[in-house]
């Protein structure tokens, strides 16, 4: 029997999220999600009005064609998938975690070459600039272990954070902050281990308000590329290529990366590495989903912690775009709540934010009890 939620979050995807017209296209890519679901979102994708196509993946069969990948089957595999994406008008992908660390014992060059001559190739220059996209993952019981939750405790959260959350309230309230954002120049961040300072003058600030991620809860912008001085230390884990960091620390001088530490010093400077890009920094953000509160070493939903804030080293996005480009784009949190250490965000010499609560008015209602 299907759950009543699986249509619930079919219909915030296809009809909020996407937003979908009458006689668009929509391209459903499911890896490792349960078919009920797939049919929910074909189905909402009809009541709409549009036409769905649909392609189902796993994380099994992404390590195998990408451990004896070569750049030439790789750009076959990019030329076929890139034809499709220029075809459809929306995109939905919905990701259900199977084993993250998947691809970590694959060679990080055969990594890097999947995100450089497939995933920049369809998802960077096509889906990302051409259609009206959202990403989301599938609640599992991996899922749940990493959030130390029981499976049923993890699954009645998910979806409280994903479809009981006031989307249009909270996009409402990030209007003042997005004002704020566009006319600043100046950003401090302080914290433990952390003292970073960068500009952001003549950056937008774009607001995450349900329309691309489910969850939602950001404000992103970006650092003039040169301007980054001074050190942060990250206090969430993250997994990135099926290997999971954690204690990351970065040195800047002149906006690039220059020392990086974690649990394995080699292996994240070989990442840092990837290219000249993956050493400067393509986002900074701001995260206020109030019914996400801890890390669960998932980016979709630790990069929107209530009280947390990301500093990504990699790609800048076309629409937020300080030049920087990489095959890198890793979304590294910290979180400012007291449980976490604290800490606090200047913006011209304004505080904005103390140990994870806005005390700006143009942020005050981003916080919990306006939310919530």
């Amino acid at each position: 029997m299907r759950d009543i939620r699986h249509r619930k979050l079919a219909e915030l995807l296809v009809n909020y999220s996407i937003t979908l017209k009458e006689g668009e296209s929509c391209l459903i890519n499911a890896v490792d999600v349960p078919l009920e679901m797939v049919e929910e979102l074909v189905e909402a994708v009809y009541r709409a009005g549009g036409y769905p196509l649909v392609n189902i993946d796993s994380e099994r069969l992404h390590r195998a064609l990408t451990a004896g990948a070569s750049a030439k089957s790789l750009q076959l595999f990019a030329d076929c998938d890139r034809y499709r994406m220029e075809k459809v008008d929306t995109f939905i992908g919905i990701r259900g975690p199977a084993n993250s660390r998947e691809t970590g014992d694959l060679p990080g060059e055969q990594n890097s070459l999947y995100m450089r001559e497939y995933y920049e190739e369809v998802h960077s220059k096509v889906r990302l600039t051409r259609t009206r996209w959202v990403v989301l993952r599938y609640p599992t019981e991996i899922m749940a272990f990493s959030a130390g939750m029981s499976t049923i405790e993890f699954e009645n959260f998910y979806y409280k954070v994903t479809t009981e959350v006031d989307y249009k309230r909270m996009s409402q309230a990030m209007k003042p902050a997005v004002d704020f954002l566009e006319q600043a120049k100046r950003v401090r961040i302080t914290g433990p281990g952390t003292d970073l300072r960068f500009s952001i003058e003549g950056m937008p600030a774009i607001p995450c308000d349900g329309k691309m991620n489910i969850p939602d809860g950001e404000i992103y912008t970006c650092p003039v590329i040169d301007s980054v001085e001074g050190s942060i230390a990250y206090n969430t884990p993250s997994t990135y290529d099926g290997f999971t960091y954690s204690n990351i620390s970065l040195d800047f001088s002149r906006g690039k990366i220059v020392e990086a530490r974690a649990n394995n010093v080699e292996r994240i400077n070989a990442l840092l590495d990837i290219d000249s890009g993956a050493r400067y920094i393509g986002e900074f953000a701001l995260g206020c989903n109030p019914a996400v509160s801890f890390p669960m070493d998932n980016t979709l939903f630790d990069e929107k912690i209530m009280g947390s804030f990301h500093f990504t080293p990699g790609n800048a996005y076309d629409d937020c775009d300080n030049g920087n480009r990489s095959a890198v784009h890793w979304d590294l949190v910290a979180i400012q709540t007291p449980e976490y250490g604290g800490g606090e965000i200047w913006i011209d010499d304004v505080l904005i934010r103390k140990d994870g609560l806005f005390v700006h008015q143009a942020f005050r209602d981003l916080n919990p009890d306006s939310l919530m």
